[in-house]
């Protein structure tokens, strides 16, 4: 009889497992998702988050981009290979830096792709799908921008609508280009004065530009540093204009030696109340040193009283359930 009652209670104690392991999680931790990924995009659409990273891989092997997407920022689903080399013709390594919109009922994904330099077939290019989570497919057969122009490398393109009308931040190397996107968004079309690209290069742009539209002020955010080394960190100014002049203000987001090195590359979502503002963004797991160790996080972004962002507190908690909403 002592043998059988032994028997039912381990059994009972393994089918308990599955339930002790779906406990619901406080907090989203950071990472907010396991695996290798880096630049991370994040954007409500309706009442979920997205999240379009780079896969954080040798240049050869990032032919691919996964999604995720969450209601509560604490949980999140992934959704494998959205986009792929196989349905982008002229890519062929380096795909990276994904910035996700929706208009009219479709959803355009503008990435990076062959990491390159002039004259060679490369740079930002554009895919579209009728669903968030994809599967998207290459919407031109080649590249949107592949020139070098102001010396802005084609490359970390962040897409803004201001007023109805869509604009498009991009550059590497130092150089950070605005562009204005045609209607179907499809090309790029002149300026009122003639001009195609506007250069806004702000002090110690490095790459990945962000925009923020807050209170009537915009708010241009960018990464400084080597991608790869312990400066690499984020920086901001405020203008009156989504075109500037953008004069660096200081930084929001860098190391902290006890949690994590390497953070940038951001993007940033509001919540649901008032004010509620959250940074993604991608830094190095402290002790790592392998080159594309890099893992996705999400931190708050505040505010001080006089509208100046308050530097970000990098965590390992990450932050609590929360709804998210399109704004």
């Amino acid at each position: 009889m002592n043998k059988i009652l032994w028997i039912v209670s381990l059994l009972l104690v393994a089918s308990a497992q599955p339930l002790l392991a779906q406990k619901p999680k406080k907090t989203s931790g950071n990472p907010i998702f396991e695996g290798w990924y880096a630049d991370p995009e994040a954007v409500v659409f309706g009442h979920r988050c997205w999240v379009f990273p780079t896969f954080s891989a040798e240049y050869e092997n990032q032919l691919h981009f996964d999604a995720f997407s969450s209601k509560d920022l604490v949980k999140w689903k992934k959704h494998p290979n959205v986009l792929t080399s196989e349905n982008v013709s002229w890519a062929r390594m380096a795909m990276w830096a994904p910035a996700v919109v929706e208009k009219d009922g479709k959803y355009y994904l503008f990435f990076s792709a062959n990491d390159v330099h002039q004259g060679e077939v490369g740079g930002i290019g554009v895919a579209v799908s009728k669903k968030p989570g994809g599967p998207y497919k290459d919407a031109l057969g080649h590249p949107l921008i592949q020139d070098i122009v102001n010396g802005a490398q084609p490359i970390d393109q962040f897409v803004f609508c201001d007023n109805g009308q869509y604009y498009m931040y991009y550059g590497g190397w130092r150089h950070c280009n605005v562009v204005r996107l045609a209607d179907d968004l499809l090309s790029i079309v002149p300026f009122p004065d003639g001009t195609l690209y506007k250069e806004i290069t702000p002090e110690n742009y490095v790459e990945g530009p962000f925009m923020l539209k807050r209170n009537g002020k915009y708010y241009f955010m960018w990464s400084e540093g080597g991608w790869g080394g312990p400066d690499y960190c984020v920086s901001y100014a405020i203008s009156d204009s989504p075109f500037g002049p953008f004069h660096r203000i200081g930084k929001i987001l860098q190391q902290d030696p006890q949690v994590a090195t390497s953070a940038g590359h951001h993007s940033v979502v509001r919540g649901a109340g008032p004010d509620e503002y959250y940074i993604v963004y991608h830094r190095r797991p402290k002790g790592e040193t392998a080159r594309d160790f890099r893992v996705t996080c999400i931190d708050r972004l505040e505010f001080d009283s006089e509208g100046m962002i308050r530097p970000v507190k990098m965590t390992f908690e990450g932050v609590k359930a929360t709804k998210v909403k399109q704004h």
